[in-house]
C-alpha cells in the first residue's frame, strides 16, 4: 500500500510539474525567443538611435535582442547573420550595408528558415517578409522642393550621394532629381559619392568647392555628409545652402543655429521599434504589410 501511494504521489508531482512548465511557457513565450538585429554601422548616430528604439521595444515586449554591428562591411554582415543562425534566433532584423551585397546574408537566413525584416535600406533579393523605412523618394523630393523655394530664380546645385548600391542613396537621389526635373534654371554641377560619412563629406566638398566657382545649394543624402560639407563651406568663407537628411541631434542643432538650412527628419527610433513590433506579429503567425513607411517631416529654423 505504501509503495502504491509513493508511486501515485510521484505521478501527481510529475503531472503538476508539467502543468506548471506549460503555464510558464505560455506566459513568457516572447521572453523565450531571441531576435537578432544586424546594423550596418554603429558609428552613425542615426543607426545608434534605431538600435535604441529596437532595444526599448524588445525589453517592453519581453524579447531578448541580440545586436551585431556590420561596420559597413558586407562580409562582416553575412558573418553576423550566420552567427545569429548559430545562436538560434527566431527572426532577424537587418539594416543592410548595401542593398545588393545583403542578398547573400538574407539568403543565409532563408536557408535556415529564419524570417527576415529589413530596416531603413531594402534588399534587392532573397525573401524578406517586410521592409520598414521612410519613404526616401518623398524625402529627397522634399529636400529638392525646399531648395527651389529658397532659390526661386534658379541656381547651381551639388548632390552628395550615400553609399552606392543602397536603396536609401538611390531613392533619395531619385526624389531630389524629380523635384528639379524640367526646371532648366537649376543645374546640378557636381554629383559625388561620400558614403554617408562626415569626413568623406568634408573631403569631397573641399574638392567640389575648388572645382566649382559657383554653388548655391548642397543636398546631402544624410546629415553626416551635410555636416562635413558645411565644415568645408565655412572654411572657404562661401555662403551656400546646405540640406541634409535624418535630423540627427548635431544636424538639428546646426539648423537651429542657422548654419544648415534644413534636414529631412526620419524617425530612426520608430523604425527600430516598429521592427520589433513587426517581428512579434510574424512570430505570432499574423500577416504584416510588405512595406511599412515611417512618416517624414522637414526641420527648418
Amino acid at each position: 500500500m505504501k509503495k502504491f501511494l509513493a508511486i501515485l504521489l510521484t505521478a501527481l508531482l510529475a503531472i503538476g510539474s508539467l502543468t506548471a512548465c506549460a503555464g510558464k511557457g505560455g506566459e513568457t513565450q516572447e521572453g523565450n525567443q531571441k531576435i537578432g538585429l544586424v546594423v550596418s554601422t554603429l558609428n552613425n548616430p542615426f543607426f545608434v538611435t534605431l538600435k535604441e528604439g529596437a532595444e526599448k521595444k524588445a525589453q517592453e515586449l519581453g524579447y531578448e535582442l541580440i545586436v551585431l554591428d556590420s561596420q559597413n562591411d558586407p562580409s562582416k554582415e553575412i558573418a553576423n547573420v550566420e552567427d545569429l543562425v548559430t545562436q538560434g534566433v527566431s527572426l532577424i532584423l537587418i539594416n543592410p550595408t548595401d542593398s545588393d551585397a545583403v542578398v547573400n546574408a538574407v539568403m543565409a537566413a532563408n536557408d535556415a528558415q529564419i524570417p527576415v525584416v529589413t530596416l531603413d535600406r531594402g534588399a534587392n533579393g532573397g525573401e524578406v517578409v517586410s521592409h520598414i523605412a521612410s519613404d526616401n523618394v518623398a524625402g529627397g523630393k522634399m529636400a529638392g522642393e525646399f531648395i527651389i523655394s529658397k532659390l526661386p530664380d534658379g541656381g547651381k546645385l551639388v548632390e552628395l550621394e550615400g553609399i552606392a548600391g543602397t536603396s536609401a542613396a538611390r531613392d533619395r537621389g531619385k526624389g531630389f532629381n524629380e523635384a528639379i526635373a524640367g526646371k532648366t534654371n537649376y543645374t546640378v554641377v557636381a554629383k559625388q559619392v561620400a558614403d554617408f560619412d562626415r569626413t568623406k563629406g568634408l573631403e569631397v566638398m573641399e574638392n567640389v568647392l575648388q572645382a566649382q566657382p559657383e554653388i548655391d545649394a548642397v543636398f546631402a543624402h544624410n546629415d553626416e555628409m551635410a555636416l562635413g560639407a558645411l565644415q568645408a563651406i565655412e572654411a572657404s568663407g562661401r555662403n551656400i545652402i546646405v540640406v541634409g537628411f535624418d535630423a540627427t541631434d548635431d544636424a538639428v542643432k546646426s539648423v537651429e543655429a542657422g548654419k544648415m538650412a534644413a534636414t529631412v527628419a526620419q524617425q530612426p527610433d520608430m523604425i527600430g521599434s516598429l521592427g520589433v513590433e513587426t517581428a512579434q506579429k510574424i512570430l505570432n503567425g499574423e500577416s504584416v504589410e510588405k512595406f511599412m513607411p515611417v512618416e517624414l517631416k522637414l526641420v527648418t529654423k
